[in-house]
């Protein structure tokens, strides 16, 4: 898939002012400083286009970009941030998993995982209760550039073999790097082939 276009379109604490959900989308998540929006500007190939910062859990809405004026990535907070207040940590989980659970047009979730690590448990509880709503989402290893494919191949094992004391079978994977742009194409190669097949249900209340 060829990138022709890729802005900003809003950010939103409430579901409700969203933009209508005609077109589709795709979350990306994890947990915060995974790089997720290095991800996003290195997928959309627009430098900036996602704000990077050096303070975890800087992202606290759901931001809406708009690419080749037909799809949306989907940028939403960063979860098991221990560094905030409870109230707010369960008042963004709520925020979370309300829009992940009831939007239409939501085709699925990309969930980010920090290749150097080890099976993390909010990563694999996050990803349990994916399993339990059956929402569709797929696994993202990130900053393989940052240590030695036999490391990060290893992380990756481990976190499959974790996954499988939840699931019959692990969902697809990717292994990316924001600096190389490895997994770019794989991922967007999916993106595509979902597109394909979008059919928007949404009907606007007319008065």
């Amino acid at each position: 898939m060829q990138i022709r276009s890729a802005e900003f379109k809003c950010s939103n604490t409430r579901t409700e002012k969203l933009p209508p959900p005609t077109l589709p989308e795709y979350a990306f998540i994890g947990r915060s400083n995974v790089g997720k929006s290095s991800l996003i500007n290195m997928l959309t190939g627009k430098k900036g286009l996602a704000k990077t910062s050096q303070t975890p859990g800087k992202t606290q809405l759901i931001n809406h970009f708009l690419i080749n004026e037909n799809w949306y990535v989907v940028d939403l907070p960063g979860y098991g941030y221990a560094k905030v207040s409870r109230s707010s940590r369960e008042e963004w989980e709520r925020f979370i998993r309300y829009y992940i659970r009831n939007r239409e047009s939501l085709q699925c979730v990309f969930v980010l995982i920090d290749s150097r690590l080890e099976p993390q448990k909010p990563d694999l509880k996050f990803c349990s209760w994916l399993g339990e709503e059956g929402i569709p989402f797929l696994l993202v290893f990130t900053k393989a550039d940052k240590q030695s494919k036999v490391k990060t191949m290893g992380n990756v094992a481990k976190f499959n073999k974790a996954m499988l004391e939840y699931f019959e079978e692990v969902p697809a994977i990717y292994i990316t790097s924001s600096e190389t742009q490895e997994g770019r194409e794989e991922i967007l190669a999916t993106i595509d082939d979902i597109n394909k097949g979008f059919k928007s249900t949404y009907k606007e209340d007319t008065v």
